[in-house]
């Protein structure tokens, strides 16, 4: 798999709610309540912007899934922020007024991805992005970054390309210069299907370029500081905000956290051992219930699934839609499922299908990985994902490469296989990247907690743990437990550190470890 295969795997956090997307389009109704009533604070906006910051922003009372007064609008910001004069984008967003009557102000949340949407996510499922406590006291504000959703966003292919890029399996084996020759083609013509049709955008598609997106939302908000919830990706995002802009930060917390000094292709290296070791604890659980499609102990079931997995390149299944679920699409599968324990009685009966050689169940954990339904793109998150991805990580050097690939085979021995490849998506990519990796230290920044969950395979808490260390105010909040992310999974000591630092400002004196539960 490409470089960047990783950080796509992040915004499979909307996934179980991805069905509600169908009814997420603003729709105006008779307002229940007052729409926001905001005054933009311009103070310290960059000099040349100072109206963008200063804009009038016209909300529509929009429908939500859950309880609560939704609103919505469209935020126009710079298209480049080094020039005043070099267009406008849109930037949705959606505001849940607090249940409370009364308001601490804005908390601001990013699902991750990147790529994924804030606004969906608020507008699906408000609840499980804050939790109630939270939705009690702030209004909570959900935002499509610049190249998602329903900002100005990134396009590529329609759907039935993004199926041909996505699922064709090529003809050349494994391997060969031919299958490479294959995929190099392929990612050409999705790079350019992007850059044609992204009316010159992929330029700006950048985690610096949103941060400072956010900041202009912080003001036009009316918001002094900023309150900040982000998730994986998110944590990448809010982290770089707070590098920009520390003077700005409120409360801010980063939940599974991203190491930004490390290169992508470690970075892909230290997923795929994650993922071994999600992949290794769902195979325990497995062989000792009743229904497990394998046999004891975990060795032995490694083994298996290898042996289906080696079965599925040689001789790829077919869905009943007529798509060919190969080695690459199983794994995409598998990964799409570790995300969270819940998912694993799921990803046992999808494989005991496989197994008997029905494709259709796992199809379904692939389509979730995608927010695909119905043979239809829910969101543009694949391309937005691979935009940011193209743009913020410089190419790796050809020894960093070799040593990551080696940590693969070595620590991720069932994904090694089919985790690596020689062609890379971002040297198609039609712009230089203009991302570093380097620490982030945010001097001057208020406390900053940052949540790690000892097992999550798709930010390994290893990435938390660096990031609260690089910080100079980080604190790291531990979950010791299975899955992506920590807050609002059930581990009252987590959520209960969190909600009293945002309700009432409370700060640990230093980091804490919650044992599962």
């Amino acid at each position: 798999m490409t470089r960047g295969f990783w950080r796509r795997a992040a915004s499979v956090l909307l996934a179980t709610g991805a069905v509600a997307a169908l009814l997420a389009a603003c729709t105006p109704t008779a307002p229940a309540r007052p729409g926001p009533d905001r005054t933009p604070i311009t103070q310290g906006a960059p000099a040349g912007f100072e109206e963008y910051y200063g804009q009038k922003v016209d909300w529509e009372k929009c429908r939500g899934i859950g309880e609560g007064d939704y609103y919505c609008a469209s935020v126009t910001a710079p298209r480049d922020w080094t020039d005043a004069d070099g267009g406008d984008i849109q930037l949705s967003i959606i505001v849940r007024l607090a249940s409370g009557g009364t308001s601490k102000g804005s908390l601001f949340v990013n699902p991750g991805g990147p790529g994924a949407s804030g606004v969906d996510l608020v507008q699906q499922a408000a609840e499980f992005a804050v939790g109630s406590d939270l939705l009690d006291s702030y209004d909570v504000v959900g935002f499509d970054p610049r190249g998602v959703g329903r900002s100005t966003p990134v396009r590529c292919f329609d759907a039935t390309a993004m199926d041909h890029y996505l699922f064709d399996i090529p003809a050349a084996p494994r391997g060969t210069p031919e299958r490479s020759a294959e995929q190099r083609a392929s990612a050409g013509s999705f790079a350019r299907a992007c850059d044609v049709n992204s009316d010159g955008l992929l330029p700006y598609v950048t985690t610096q370029n949103a941060a400072r997106d956010l900041d202009l939302l912080r003001g036009v908000l009316g918001d002094e500081k900023l309150a900040y919830l982000g998730y994986s990706y998110g944590s990448f995002l809010g982290a770089t905000y707070a590098e920009l802009f520390p003077r700005n930060v409120g409360r801010v917390v980063l939940d599974g956290g991203l190491d930004p000094s490390i290169p992508g292709a470690v970075v892909g290296a230290r997923q795929a051992v994650g993922f071994q070791s999600a992949l290794d604890a769902f195979l325990k659980n497995c062989i000792e219930g009743s229904d497990c499609p394998f046999d004891g102990p975990v060795a032995n079931a490694q083994q298996q699934l290898s042996d289906a997995l080696a079965a599925v390149d040689a001789a790829p299944l077919t869905a009943t839609d007529g798509r060919k679920l190969g080695s690459d699409a199983l794994v995409m599968g598998i990964v799409s499922a570790l995300y969270s324990e819940g998912n694993w009685s799921t990803l046992s009966s999808a494989l005991a299908a496989v197994l008997q050689g029905d494709a259709d169940e796992m199809f379904e954990l692939v389509d979730r990985y995608y927010n695909r339904y119905d043979g239809r793109y829910l969101d543009n998150s694949t391309e937005a994902f691979s935009a940011y991805n193209c743009m913020d990580y410089p190419p790796d050097s050809d020894d960093v490469v070799a040593a990551a690939n080696a940590e693969v085979a070595k620590d991720a021995p069932t994904f090694a296989p089919y985790w690596t490849s020689d062609v890379d998506l971002c040297d198609a990519w039609p712009y230089p990247p203009t991302g570093t990796r380097n620490e982030i230290h945010a001097d001057g920044a208020a406390p900053i907690l940052v949540i790690g969950t000892t097992n999550d395979p798709a930010t390994p808490y290893e990435w938390s743990a660096a990031l609260a260390k690089q910080l100079s105010s980080g604190i790291l909040l531990t979950r010791v437990g299975e899955g992506h992310t920590g807050f609002n999974k059930g581990n009252a000591c987590i959520d209960d550190t969190v909600v009293a630092y945002f309700d009432e400002g409370t700060v640990p004196d230093g980091d804490v470890r919650c044992e599962a539960g």
